[in-house]
């Protein structure tokens, strides 16, 4: 396995922080003795085929799947303590958009883990909600109910939602999934926004040929990982055919690519 990380002080814990963890779906490995350790301030593109583990990872880092086995730190503690400092925009297929309810409600949802369950979002929460919504241009939206937006203005919303909670580590499920390209342009700028801001970002991400320009860090995962590090030294040839082994001659274009800069 590469692993190019650089060892961290006691002082400043990584953000996220994996050893030996394994999942398994009615005792079949999904997700199999997985350790990683992610710097801090860093934009990182979780990559890898089909039925990789790639939502798996995710989910159990944010103990929403159990495990079989390992444990997760985040911030250099246990999960239960720093979770109001993660946030996570899931998969679009995942969520029920029937559910009636308005734009400004499902950002606003992202402050509960400042406020709690129980208390009524005040002024403060709601401009943030509004900034975040402006930010991903979203606002004039905000009373529209989310069934009767489009592909790509959802997932814009539930963007907003992560930024509402202003976490410091975000995880997101194939952010990019089923947009178009403007929506594309400006999730990439807002994720590399946030990295500037020294933001930590895992991203699952299936598309190959801009996961080289998207991300300074790539995870290569197929049931294990393959490879963690620089884009620039896991990219290549010979790591993408450990990772997705056959199936990547049908990226043919990719392939010749990647084996030309190696």
């Amino acid at each position: 396995m590469s692993d190019t990380t650089q060892p961290h002080s006691p002082a400043a814990p990584p953000p996220l922080e994996i050893h030996d963890l394994t999942v398994a779906y009615h005792k079949k490995p999904v997700l199999w003795g997985v350790d990683l350790v992610v710097p801090p301030g860093k934009l990182v593109g979780i990559i890898g085929p089909n039925g990789a583990g790639k939502s798996t990872l995710i989910k159990a880092a944010l103990g929403l799947i159990p495990t079989s086995s390992g444990w997760v730190k985040i911030f250099g503690e246990s999960r239960s303590k720093k979770l109001r400092r993660v946030g996570y925009v899931p998969q679009r297929e995942s969520v029920d958009w029937d559910f009636p309810v308005n734009v400004m409600d499902v950002v606003l949802m992202g402050r509960y883990g400042k406020i709690g369950l129980f208390r009524r979002p005040g002024k403060e929460d709601r401009d943030i909600a509004r900034e975040a919504l402006d930010r991903v241009k979203m606002l004039p939206f905000a009373n529209r109910q989310i069934s009767n937006l489009s592909g790509g203005q959802q997932q814009r919303v539930f963007l907003a939602r992560a930024l509402a909670q202003e976490s410091d580590l975000y995880f997101m499920d194939e952010p990019f999934s089923g947009v178009d390209a403007a929506t594309e342009s400006a999730i990439i700028e807002l994720l590399h926004e946030l990295k500037s801001r020294g933001k930590t970002l895992l991203v699952v991400h299936h598309d190959l040929p801009t996961a080289r320009n998207y991300f300074d860090m790539l995870l290569l995962l197929n049931m294990r990982v393959v490879a963690f590090g620089p884009t620039e030294q896991v990219f290549t040839y010979d790591l993408l055919q450990n990772t997705y082994g056959g199936r990547l001659t049908i990226l043919s274009e990719v392939a010749d690519a990647v084996r030309q800069k190696s």
